[in-house]
């Protein structure tokens, strides 16, 4: 007999929120335009908001932060064949199909992302490769950061560290990229505006569906003429839509709504990290828990593994996805509540207590 779900607690990820009320009224009530003529208000509005808060000259709105790296990475890489240095567990490298070279013919060079998330900066600099060198190679022309990095936890990227890679892209006369998909989650963890952590960057990708919760969406910001070339790229990769301002109204309210909520959500996942670390056989790294991201590494057992807990999880309601053969990842957002904490705790302590320990 299956055991009757109670209730349902999904942790999969910060994207499968639902709009708020509040997100609703504002998309049913948008003021909108053709936003591929440029004339959408409430996309303009959206898009100089966000490019105040990054302390950047434009900005642009896009339907997903794949697309918003990718255009970033063709705008600065504007000669196939070129190349970009990013993380080996970055997001773009792994995670977004491969289309900086598919699409872009950018040649991906990847450095050791630390546990911490950063690249050693002498192994950055060890990457570049100039024009003036071996005529072997591709030219670097840009260097890629994620903040937060979320292979490595949710992990903050200091500032000072930025810093530095900002300088050394100067040095080489690179450009600097940030994936910033859950910048907003940096921003609140290490209590320093936006504008600050990305002042290095010459680009930047924030997406809105992720911390804050907006249904759809993220922008890109950086120099008036980067976007210029932007806009010609979205509407290249297909990108370009009209009546933009329903999305870009729940993604206005997210900003001003949504953002004091992350340091709740950060506090959750450190509450719920310590109370997972406590169960008998599970293990979590609960310092390195920053944001909202927690990684629970299971018992090394090839007859019960991180797909096998998933799917007896998710019959108790309790939603999360395999990292790794051994590893589980949970993701904290505002619609968690501290009941639903303490429910996944009892279904994590119910279902490890009941899967035999393996005999040595």
């Amino acid at each position: 007999m299956v055991t009757p779900v109670i209730r349902t607690v999904d942790l999969r990820s910060d994207t499968v929120t639902k709009p708020t009320e509040s997100m609703r009224s504002a998309m049913a009530n948008a003021e909108v335009d053709d936003d591929v003529l440029g004339n959408d208000p409430t996309a303009v509005l959206l898009e100089r908001e966000v490019a105040e808060i990054a302390g950047k000259e434009a900005a642009m709105f896009v339907p997903s932060g794949t697309m918003g790296n990718l255009i970033s990475v063709l705008v600065h890489c504007d000669e196939r064949g070129s190349e970009v240095i990013l993380g080996d567990d970055s997001h773009i490298h792994i995670y977004e199909n491969g289309g900086v070279s598919s699409l872009g013919g950018v040649h991906p060079r990847t450095v050791k992302n630390e546990e911490d998330g950063t690249m050693e900066i002498s192994s950055i600099e060890a990457a570049v490769r100039s024009p003036k060198g071996d005529l072997h190679y591709p030219v670097t022309k840009l260097i890629c950061l994620e903040n937060t990095q979320a292979n490595c936890g949710g992990r903050c990227l200091p500032i000072e560290y930025i810093d530095k890679v900002g300088e050394l892209a100067k040095k080489h006369g690179l450009k600097l990229h940030i994936d910033g998909a859950r910048i907003f989650n940096a921003s609140v963890a290490l209590g320093v505006p936006v504008r600050r952590i990305v002042q290095a960057a010459d680009s930047v990708s924030i997406c809105l569906s992720k911390g804050i919760g907006a249904p759809v969406g993220s922008v890109i910001v950086g120099s008036k003429s980067f976007i210029t070339k932007a806009r010609w790229l979205r509407k290249t990769l297909g990108g370009g839509m009209r009546q933009i301002g329903v999305l870009c109204a729940a993604a206005l309210v997210a900003l001003r709504e949504n953002v004091a909520k992350l340091e709740d959500d950060h506090k959750n996942a450190k509450i719920l990290a310590e109370g997972l670390n406590r169960i008998e056989r599970l293990k979590v790294n609960v310092a390195a828990v920053e944001t909202n991201i927690i990684y629970v590494d299971l018992p090394k057992d090839p007859k019960f593994i991180a797909e096998d807990a998933c799917k007896s999880l998710e019959v108790l309601g309790v939603l999360v996805i395999p990292q790794t053969t051994f590893r589980i990842r949970i993701v904290l957002h505002h619609q968690i509540s501290d009941s639903d904490l303490d429910y996944v705790l009892s279904c994590f302590e119910k279902l490890f207590s009941s899967v035999p320990e393996e005999k040595a």
